[in-house]
């Protein structure tokens, strides 16, 4: 039987030319990342993954290229790019592995963003030029051992003496939890039953009773930080606590921020199942002819093509409202929800393309499939922005 000989026309995945709607600095940015992650990650994932640990050695590099808290001012040290610009760098570094991405994310989006939006002058020019640097790694504490979904539960308290405050507590998933160097901290001033008491305090993570303990087990995200962290009578300064953070719309906004990196991270890890599905099919042999070749690869290879394509439109618009300052936490939540739910599927359905090499390190798709399970539940589950859009779209809440 003869084999037939690919001939298609079109690579990659810029079905719709999304390339003609970025301007040429977003296509740089978007670029240099891509080969940064080429060289530098790609070559030590898998050990990374397979042994459990995180390439500290990359951080430095990360810095460099201005990774950390890349859309902020200039005038503290980061690169001041504008959203589309941020967004494509998380899709990059994603495009390698969900840890990397989660990394910088939480450096940014969680640590850097809340002083910059929360903090005092003083807080903001102090911090944010070793944030940037990687001269500091931060981490952000909000999530509880039983107060996840729900975090305005947290029992957490920071308790105000004369010389300033005590905290006491336990935050639980913590990304980057210990290898930080400091911590943005989320605690009750006042009764428990009070989610407006909540504010943000910077601790360092040298100070006496903070202990953090890495969570072992995980069979997702294996090549990132993830941590436990214990505060026991934790004493910080007056000038510790965020002095513009107020009640539990001040961390929530700081989620909103790490979700949007998020939509367009989840698109990274989805176009590298793609593309390695898409090169397998056209390469591996059976039954004579490449499986490329067969309607139900070509199926799946159709699919996946499709809803990134269509993520890529719905995150592009995302990013150009935020860049206009009109984008809502409700299209953050839909941004985020679907973006993730069909990149797990184009992992899924790229792992089961690859037949049994599918479950080998060598190959990317399972990695991506696992890391995605936890980004499907971390900064809000897939359930609970699904009530987010609810009670925007009636008006009602079902939480």
């Amino acid at each position: 039987m003869a084999t037939a000989t690919a001939t298609s026309k079109f690579s990659g995945v810029d079905f719709y030319n999304i390339d003609s709607l970025l301007s040429e600095d977003e296509r740089a940015v978007r670029d240099t990342v891509r080969s940064w992650v080429d060289e530098h990650l790609m070559p030590v994932i898998g050990e990374c993954y397979i042994e459990g640990k995180f390439p500290k050695q990359l951080i430095p590099g990360m810095a460099e290229l201005g990774l950390f808290g890349a859309n902020l001012p200039e005038e503290y040290g980061c690169a001041g790019l504008n959203n589309v610009a941020y967004g494509l760098i998380m899709q990059e570094l994603e495009r390698g592995d969900s840890g990397i991405r989660s990394f910088a994310s939480v450096q940014g989006g969680l640590v850097m963003y809340p002083i910059f939006a929360f903090g005092s002058d003083a807080q903001k020019t102090y911090w944010l030029p070793r944030l940037a640097s990687g001269q500091e790694i931060g981490c952000f504490g909000l999530t509880e051992p039983d107060y996840g979904s729900n975090p305005g539960g947290m029992i957490t308290t920071a308790r105000e003496t004369k010389d300033g405050w005590v905290l006491n507590g336990t935050k639980m998933w913590i990304t980057n939890g210990s290898q930080a160097t400091v911590a943005v901290i989320w605690a009750k001033t006042g009764e428990l039953s009070d989610s407006k008491s909540i504010r943000g305090f910077i601790v360092p993570t040298s100070t006496k009773g903070y202990t953090a303990k890495d969570q072992k087990g995980k069979l997702s995200l294996r090549a990132s930080d993830t941590s436990e962290i214990h505060l026991e009578d934790v004493h910080l300064p007056k000038d510790a606590i965020l002095p513009k953070s107020g009640g539990l719309k001040s961390p929530l906004n700081c989620l909103t921020q790490a979700r949007y990196g998020i939509s367009w991270g989840a698109i990274g890890a989805a176009m590298a199942c793609y593309d390695e599905a898409a090169s397998y099919a056209k390469s591996r042999v059976m039954f004579g002819k490449p499986i490329g070749q067969t309607q139900i690869q070509q199926v799946r290879l159709a699919d996946m093509l499709t809803e990134i394509t269509k993520a890529q439109l719905l995150t592009l618009q995302l990013g150009r409202l935020k860049d206009a300052k009109t984008m809502t936490p409700s299209q953050v939540s839909l941004a985020k929800r679907n973006n993730v739910n069909m990149a797990t599927e184009c992992a899924r359905e790229a792992r089961r393309l690859l037949g049994a090499n599918g479950i080998l390190v060598e190959y990317h798709s399972m990695r991506h499939m696992a890391n995605l399970e936890s980004v499907y539940t971390y900064e809000g589950t897939h359930d609970m922005h699904a009530l987010i859009l609810g009670q925007e779209i009636t008006g009602l809440s079902a939480f």
